[in-house]
């Protein structure tokens, strides 16, 4: 049996039934100091998972500049939060905390409690938490697929 759950207006995602998926729809905030980072990760995660994945990004500054924005990682927050039931973020540099701080204070009490913060790597934490999402896995599902990354081997030999 299938089950759709509109999502907004844009999004129309299809979740199966007893496929261990909560139907509700995860979507990921990606954070970094650069831009240029970011859209070429969320391109590589919705090729991986799918475009069904609500991704959002805050990189750089309002001038181009490497660095974190406050505003800028708000407004993904919002329309993240428009888009999916829950959010889980993940961040390139932890001096990127302290604008995610701001951030998560500029929303209602009811948007921060739908948000959660991953200290798992960026690029392989974005990867396997698109992948969890897109099967309509829960959020606590999605975080802990994102931190296990940190522990996955890139090669089978010791470092050098």
């Amino acid at each position: 049996m299938t089950r759709d759950l509109a999502v907004g207006y844009r999004r129309r995602v299809t979740r199966i039934d007893g496929m261990g998926g909560s139907g509700a729809l995860v979507g990921l905030v990606l954070v970094s100091h650069s831009d240029t980072l970011l859209e070429g990760l969320r391109a590589m995660a919705h090729q991986v998972a799918g475009a069904d994945v609500p991704i959002v990004t805050a990189g750089g500054t309002d001038d181009g500049r490497l660095g974190t924005s406050a505003p800028r990682i708000e407004a993904a927050l919002r329309t993240a939060l428009s888009e999916a039931d829950e959010v889980l973020v993940l961040l390139d540099l932890g001096s990127a905390v302290l604008s995610l701080d701001v951030a998560l204070e500029l929303l209602d009490p009811s948007d921060r409690e739908r948000v959660r913060i991953s200290d798992a790597p960026l690029v392989e934490g974005t990867i396997m938490a698109a992948v969890q999402a897109s099967v309509g896995a829960p959020v606590d599902e999605v975080a802990a697929a994102a931190a296990a990354s940190a522990s996955l081997p890139k090669h089978g030999r010791p470092a050098r």
